[in-house]
């Protein structure tokens, strides 16, 4: 785990991720904010692409959360089954469909406390619709940011929580609507759990990750 960067590293790192991609967007596909709750539910220990597969015939047909809750358990099961863990996550999106239509009027609440109230939708998941549907600063910390965080020193942190905090304590207020994704890219394409491509990064020079791949 590297130690916390300075804020004009942090900086000078973000200036450089915002030239390269300005307007970074999640690789979860969906239509409105019930379709992005749902897929990013259903991402837990689960590929974008894998998601992305299953519901593209899913969202044709169920929406809402009404058609949801129309469509029936094993209706969704059989859109969802080459996701990892379907049966359970099928479970729980069946229930917070019924309760959006019971409580929220089908509507996707826009507070976090609201959004974790609902089976299936943890702290993760209520942030990522947060900063993507409503444009909240909020960090969504999955193992690439994790991964990059630690590495690279922007937020370092034994636990999820605490690279979370990080985050929001160190990085430039005029990055945080998009850091998680820009993270979540860098991680994803450029420094990987196995084979960090190091020699192509756009920040190798400011990173202090003493195992730099050649």
């Amino acid at each position: 785990m590297a130690k916390q960067l300075d804020y004009h590293t942090i900086r000078e790192i973000f200036l450089r991720f915002q030239a390269a991609d300005p307007e970074p967007e999640g690789e979860l596909e969906h239509v409105n904010a019930y379709t992005l709750l749902v897929a990013v539910a259903l991402s837990a220990q689960a590929t974008d692409a894998g998601v992305n597969k299953a519901t593209r015939s899913l969202f044709k047909v169920a929406d809402t959360p009404q058609k949801m809750v129309d469509l029936g358990l094993e209706g969704l099961i059989d859109h969802i089954k080459t996701i990892g863990l379907f049966r359970q996550k099928a479970k729980n999106v069946m229930k917070m469909s019924q309760i959006l239509v019971d409580d929220y009027g089908g509507e996707v609440p826009n507070s976090r406390a609201a959004l974790q109230g609902l089976p299936g939708v943890g702290r993760k998941t209520a942030n990522v619709v947060l900063n993507m549907w409503w444009k909240q600063p909020a960090q969504a910390v999955d193992t690439h940011i994790f991964r990059v965080g630690n590495r690279t020193g922007i937020a370092p942190g034994r636990t999820v929580d605490v690279v979370e905090r990080a985050i929001e304590d160190h990085i430039p207020a005029d990055f945080q609507l998009h850091a998680h994704h820009w993270m979540i890219l860098h991680g994803r394409y450029h420094c990987k759990a196995r084979k960090p491509l190091c020699r192509t990064c756009i920040i190798r020079d400011l990173c202090p990750f003493e195992e730099k791949t050649l």
